[in-house]
């Protein structure tokens, strides 16, 4: 690789970590009204996108997040009547974890708010732009994905 391919991904990956701590800060906000945080919107997006009932270490794995990071939301999450834990007859002490009517409620309330705001703010950038940013974000999670 040149050094000048080097340093435009070096600025890129800047740019992530800039866009990260935004985002999370912004999340908040944006979620605040709902009694949500970015946190717990991830984690409620996750279990409600989930292909199957997920576990904490399946929701931790497709959002990037930590277990413990997942577990602790989850209580909280459990405690406030957002998510209910289910019997997981594969693993006895990894339950599987459900929106409840509330947080379904909630999680529908702040993702009808997400799809007006991204469409409003979609119209700045070009469609190439956005495949090859999906396309260069996806590339580097996988070369940097752990175990």
């Amino acid at each position: 690789m040149s050094q000048a391919k080097a340093d435009k991904l070096t600025a890129v990956t800047l740019a992530v970590f800039r866009l990260n701590g935004q985002l999370i800060e912004w999340g908040d906000r944006f979620c605040a009204p709902h009694g949500l945080t970015s946190a717990r919107w991830q984690v409620l997006g996750a279990i409600s996108m989930a292909p199957q009932t997920p576990t904490v270490p399946q929701i931790a794995a497709t959002m990037g997040l930590t277990r413990q990071g997942v577990q602790k939301q989850i209580n909280l999450l459990v405690e406030e009547g957002l998510v209910a834990p289910c019997p997981n007859p594969a693993h006895k002490r990894s339950p599987l974890y459900v929106l409840t009517s509330q947080g379904q409620a909630a999680y529908q309330a702040v993702l009808q708010n997400w799809q007006r705001h991204v469409h409003d703010i979609s119209a700045a950038f070009s469609a190439a732009d956005l495949d090859a940013a999906g396309r260069v974000l996806a590339a580097m999670s996988r070369i940097h994905a752990t175990d």
